[in-house]
């Protein structure tokens, strides 16, 4: 299954790669840093928890995500050393509270509902988790894994993200997929009334084969039966991958980029005239059924990462660090075994990096980037980095971003060009800090 917020992280550093000098030269006057401390301090007692579970029954012909197919799973012992690393890397951080758990992978539908609990209660034992709070499954749709979603629910979990993909078994086929379009269906159904207002569904497009009429009408099938939120996912072909593989032999023949740009441009059309908000690039919802959590990435704020690969931002003694846990299974729980926690890479942020970030992950939402939130962080404005720029003032002249008393934001045709606004973004807030340099 996809683990969303890890794709989007990594496809923002790959841009931010692209156009950013190595700021971890950069440094601001020891009164700006005082100052950006204090307003730290507002938001850094709170984050996001996301646990990775990294099994599945079989690899996806497009997956190159941190997963394991592995027969003889030893649950117990994983599901202690998920336990004792959350509460490690809680402690670690200093939250008093978790503001939502996504428990992505991998498929952690595959877990038992004894490891999912496990985790919630160690949470709760240890800070605040409102009762409010949201708590994502992801789940594959197969008949063993729906008839365990009451215990789930029972287990805490609140939310359901269904990794359908396609409603066309030929499609599902191609993808690799091991459940067919009637038991995605069943599992929409059951999830719906188990998780009322608060299922998701995964769909991509622009699969091999397919046509811009095959996928609208495929929309529209989902839009009768799914729920409030819908996350639209267009096929990357990744190197290494099966599917990578067999469009190099010619085997299989992805769509053409033109029609894929339609396919999406069409569907965002389709999905506001049946009153989904496009509220993120790849996400919509109806009546503001909006994922909490992932709004904690979009918004940079800090998050802890748990689990085989898994990445976190949050503050260790003041600093701001990212973090990557170790990737195979069984090396990392040796190493959480031994020391509490596995995390394999730690590197401290500066205040660029952080604010880069913002752009590239704010900027994929609809309301984009406030100046309120833009202040927690930076000594400088929106307005004192972006305003005078001649591309940026290109830019809002061609109606693609707005720049005004709310903020920073893509316009609705802006959304969808976003990559090739992001770099001059983020080469114009280099410049703004370079001033600082020492």
């Amino acid at each position: 299954m996809r683990s969303k917020h890890l794709s989007v992280i990594s496809r923002c550093r790959r841009s931010l790669c692209s156009v950013a000098n190595d700021s971890q030269s950069s440094k601001l006057s020891h009164l700006e840093k005082v100052n950006v401390e204090k307003k730290e301090r507002k938001y850094e007692r709170s984050a996001a928890l996301y646990v990775h579970w990294p099994y599945c029954k079989r690899r996806c012909t497009y997956c190159n995500f941190n997963k394991y197919i592995d027969r003889n799973v030893n649950e117990e012992r994983m599901r202690d050393n998920l336990v004792r690393e959350t509460e490690t890397l809680i402690r670690l951080s200093g939250v008093s509270s978790i503001a939502s758990i996504f428990f992505g992978g991998g498929t952690p539908s595959l877990a038992s509902a004894d490891t999912i609990a496990s985790i919630i209660n160690q949470v709760k034992a240890q800070v605040t988790l409102p009762d409010s709070g949201e708590i994502t499954l992801e789940a594959n749709p197969t008949s063993l894994e729906t008839n365990r979603l009451r215990e789930f629910c029972d287990a805490g979990v609140n939310r359901l993200s269904i990794g359908v993909q396609s409603l066309r078994q030929d499609n599902l086929s191609v993808l690799g997929r091991d459940h067919t379009v009637e038991e995605a269906e069943r599992c929409i159904r059951e999830g719906r009334a188990l998780f009322p207002g608060r299922v998701s569904v995964d769909l991509m497009f622009g699969l091999p084969g397919q046509t811009v009429h095959a996928w609208l009408a495929e929309l529209r099938q989902m839009i009768d039966i799914c729920d409030k939120h819908l996350s639209l996912y267009q096929l990357t072909l990744e190197r290494g991958t099966q599917l990578f593989k067999d469009v190099g032999k010619h085997t299989v023949r992805m769509p053409s980029p033109d029609d894929v740009a339609t396919m999406y441009k069409a569907a965002v059309q389709i999905l506001s005239d049946h009153e989904y908000k496009r509220y993120e690039v790849s996400n919509f919802a109806k009546q503001e059924a909006y994922s909490t959590h992932n709004l904690t990435y979009w918004r940079g704020m800090p998050y802890i990462g748990v689990g085989p690969g898994a990445h976190g931002r949050f503050y260790v003694a003041g600093t701001r660090q990212a973090r990557v846990q170790t990737l195979e299974p069984d090396i990392w729980m040796r190493e959480v075994e031994a020391f509490g926690n596995a995390t394999r890479k730690i590197v401290p942020q500066t205040l660029l990096n952080h604010l880069e970030e913002m752009v590239a992950v704010g900027l994929r939402t609809g309301w984009g980037i406030s100046h309120d939130r833009w202040e927690e962080v930076s000594p400088l404005g929106l307005q004192d980095i972006f305003h005078h720029s001649g591309t940026i003032q290109s830019y809002r002249d061609q109606g693609l971003l707005h720049l005004d008393t709310r903020g920073l934001r893509a316009s609705d045709t802006g959304l969808d060009v976003l990559d090739t606004l992001i770099p001059s973004l983020l080469l114009q807030l280099d410049l703004a800090f370079k001033p600082s340099v020492t």
